[in-house]
């Protein structure tokens, strides 16, 4: 018979920094400390190469995690597949991520991160929806606030613009990536 709970030592969350990642880290780090289990958290740049900048705001995102063992990890390449790579070589036993909650036609012009690693994991997949409460960032100051209603189309954070600028970048980013596998001769799903 299936046992309906496995043990698991290790609770791996996967960041982009958004807020939907932020609800995402909170909900791993409770599963690590009701399994007892070690929490690894991964930031993957899908650019050439991760930076520094990365590297410290992962940690300033990890100091805040408390009563769960942390392992924090930069990476750069396809998400999905580093993700995955990851998994493997720690013993990951689950991967919890952040969903944007896309919507329409936008999962099958971006592509979904989530969806990709929950469909090729050997191992339990939890997604957790973006809250509402936390896609309202503050506005900068001196900054025109969004007009109400409008959000952007990839991450539903308020947002004048149909896509988000932090989401432009990450889809440009995501294009390089699949350019330079491309022209490397790396085939790209």
């Amino acid at each position: 018979m299936h046992q309906a709970l496995h043990p698991v030592s290790d609770v791996l969350a996967a960041t982009d920094f958004s807020p939907g990642a932020d609800a995402a880290l909170a909900a791993a780090a409770d599963y690590a400390r009701a399994l007892g289990s070690r929490l690894h958290v991964l930031h993957v740049s899908p650019g050439i190469r991760a930076g520094e900048a990365s590297a410290e705001r992962l940690a300033q995102v990890t100091r805040r995690l408390d009563g769960v063992p942390v392992v924090a990890q930069v990476a750069t390449g396809r998400p999905a597949d580093r993700i995955l790579h990851y998994a493997a070589t720690h013993g990951v036993g689950l991967i919890v991520l952040g969903r944007h909650g896309r919507t329409g036609f936008t999962p099958a012009l971006l592509g979904s991160v989530a969806e990709e690693v929950a469909r090729r994991a050997p191992c339990p997949v939890v997604t957790v929806p973006c809250t509402e409460a936390a896609t309202a960032p503050a506005p900068a100051r001196g900054a025109a606030a969004p007009r109400p209603g409008r959000k952007c189309l990839v991450c539903a954070t308020p947002s004048e613009d149909l896509i988000c600028e932090a989401c432009r970048a990450r889809i440009r980013g995501q294009a390089l990536q699949q350019k330079w596998d491309e022209e490397r001769g790396q085939p790209h799903p």
